[in-house]
């Protein structure tokens, strides 16, 4: 434990679950044993598998999953301890040469799935009809045939998969680990990149807008290097297209998430239709709020003036989430409960830490571990509440195996956002007083504009980024008036930028880590928004049927996991029901101020 002041004694994690140290022996024995076993799958299966029967397939296939997840296990611990200290040398090394190693391991697998996608259908279907065994794994061989139309030679997969540690790996590790090298002068000290941002929602104008001078000096100091890496990053991404041959940049993220192109298309039209009915109203709204025409953009997230900034210790954080998760489940609350009276939190900020928040799911022999920067306000809150109900989705579908525990992006996020749904309904509910209740209204507003437009623009900013990036490197200048054009059209004329704010995309790892990751965000909110509004509408047996939903992990897509709620993600009206539930919270902030 971690003691702050005011806040408690904040978990920190331990990941002895995983492995006792990084020189442990029993990484290493892992290690070589997952080289040796995945020497000898290949020896036995590299090219036999259309000479398999169903039992014999599912039997190949049960082997792979196995060596799998102690790769997975492996790289679970590395990923975690580098993310504890990203700023560390002899953690980056250790970090690098274990997935350098794991992607050695590997390559000696790649060939299972390659050739699994050469089987004819027939072939395959009648094995799967005739063995249980093989049927089990029907989901994860649906998926992985997917990929089938843009599959390239064994040889070049292999040397794909090869240079991945020295290509996109090693930009996405010099990104991280600059942003945590990054100090931002603030008052005489120097802040981290979690701390520095934290003051933008700071009460004091003044310290939000210091803070955000400095933001935009710092990035501005290093936009060639991020621009480098963000135009290299593109480049990898066209090139590989181009070679597998998807037909616009989006295309591989959205097969990969397992929806059609045309519902991210719907999706991505619907919120930005919705632009003036949500943020270019909420924000003129929070304007007038505080008495002028226009925000200065370091105003965006600025604490509405009447918000009780208390600060909200650990124990009560966590209490107000359980209870919130209880109301709706008992079920819940106990898979959520396990994550406290375990070690499986990191929440305190420390210098070398990752920033932000994620749920890592680890494998299913193990379980999985919450990374937050808690700071004590209603935000982080929120936060915890997200990652949370990440984490209770991750060991409900755990049960399904390694292959098919995990689901694709767009409904990764379902658990965590109607987690914190939850939880702010839990604590709307507990407030009376009329100005706590506008502050708990305008939070929730601004999180769901996050969530939504934010994400739908930084999409934009993408696919713009990656269609001009196809006729040559991008100038980080070009790169900043994409950036405020988009920032313009979705924030509004509410919102007044300066200069600096030019350089503020370069902070956004999402761009870097996983291109066109984004509209997930927007996509799950929206669904939440639309699952939560049936739950209201029908609450009977709407608890049995979601938690079938989160055990069902990956093995179900979009439209039989909405089957069952009535709902259809490629109805067009599917997206403007959730969309109305933030106007909805809008309508009633506009009539109580």
């Amino acid at each position: 434990m971690n003691e702050t002041p005011s806040l408690g004694s904040l978990p920190q994690w331990d990941l002895n679950d995983l492995y006792p140290g990084t020189q442990a022996p029993e990484l290493a024995a892992d290690l070589s044993r997952a080289e040796a076993d995945a020497k000898a799958f290949a020896a036995q299966y590299t090219g036999k598998l259309d000479g398999l029967d169903g039992a014999a397939l599912a039997l190949a296939i049960a082997q792979y999953e196995r060596i799998e997840e102690i790769l997975g296990r492996i790289m679970s611990y590395a990923g975690l301890v580098h993310a504890g200290d990203v700023s560390d040398p002899e953690i980056g090394r250790f970090f690098q040469t274990t997935q350098e190693r794991a992607t050695d391991i590997g390559t000696d697998l790649l060939f299972f799935t390659l050739e699994i996608n050469r089987i004819e259908d027939s072939a395959l279907d009648g094995w799967i009809e005739k063995s249980p065994a093989l049927a089990r794994y029907a989901p994860w061989l649906r998926d992985i045939r997917a990929m089938r139309p843009h599959q390239l030679s064994d040889e070049i997969e292999k040397l794909l998969h090869e240079k991945s540690v020295a290509g996109r790996a090693a930009w996405i590790r010099l990104f991280n680990e600059t942003m945590a090298d990054l100090r931002f002068a603030f008052r005489g000290r120097d802040l981290t990149a979690t701390e520095i941002f934290d003051l933008l929602s700071d009460h004091d104008g003044a310290k939000r807008k210091e803070a955000a001078k400095s933001v935009g000096a710092v990035l501005g100091d290093n936009i060639r290097l991020f621009s480098l890496i963000t135009n290299t990053i593109a480049k990898d991404k066209e090139i590989e297209d181009r070679w597998r041959q998807f037909e616009r940049p989006v295309s591989s993220r959205n097969l990969s998430n397992f929806v059609e192109d045309d519902v991210v298309d719907a999706l991505v039209a619907a919120v930005k239709d919705s632009y003036p009915r949500l943020s270019h109203r909420y924000y003129a709204l929070k304007a007038r709020w505080f008495g002028t025409g226009q925000l200065d953009y370091w105003d965006r997230n600025a604490p509405p003036p009447d918000e009780d900034d208390r600060l909200i210790p650990w124990d009560q954080a966590r209490d107000t989430v359980l209870d919130a998760y209880g109301a709706f489940s008992g079920e819940l609350a106990a898979v959520g409960k396990r994550f406290f009276d375990n070690a499986w939190i990191d929440a305190p900020v420390r210098a070398g830490k990752s920033s932000g928040a994620f749920a890592h799911p680890t494998v299913p022999s193990a379980h999985p571990y919450l990374l937050l920067n808690y700071q004590g306000k209603m935000r982080d809150v929120m936060t915890l509440a997200h990652e949370l109900g990440h984490g209770v989705h991750q060991v409900l579908a755990g049960p399904q195996g390694h292959l098919m525990a995990d689901t694709p992006l767009t409904l990764a996020e379902t658990a965590s956002v109607f987690g914190e749904m939850l939880t702010f309904q839990a604590m709307l509910k507990a407030t009376t007083q009329a100005k706590p209740r506008r502050a708990m209204l305008a939070a929730k507003i601004e999180d769901m504009l996050n969530t939504v437009v934010r994400q739908i623009a930084f999409f934009e900013f993408e696919r713009k980024v990656h269609d001009l990036r196809r006729e040559g490197e991008i100038p980080a200048e070009k790169l900043g008036e994409i950036w405020l054009k988009i920032q313009r059209e979705s924030l509004g004329p509410a919102i007044r930028f300066e200069p600096e704010y030019a350089h503020y995309w370069a902070y956004i790892p999402h761009f870097i880590h996983a291109p066109f990751y984004v509209y997930a965000y927007a996509f799950g909110d929206c669904l939440v928004n639309s699952l939560y509004a049936r739950y209201q509408e029908s609450p009977a047996g709407f608890v049995d049927k979601y938690l079938d939903m989160l055990r069902a992990g990956g093995t179900l897509r979009h439209r039989e996991l909405l089957a069952p709620f009535d709902l259809d993600a490629t109805d067009p009206t599917f997206w403007s029901r959730g969309l109305k539930v933030i106007e909805g919270f809008i309508d009633e902030l506009d009539a109580a101020m």
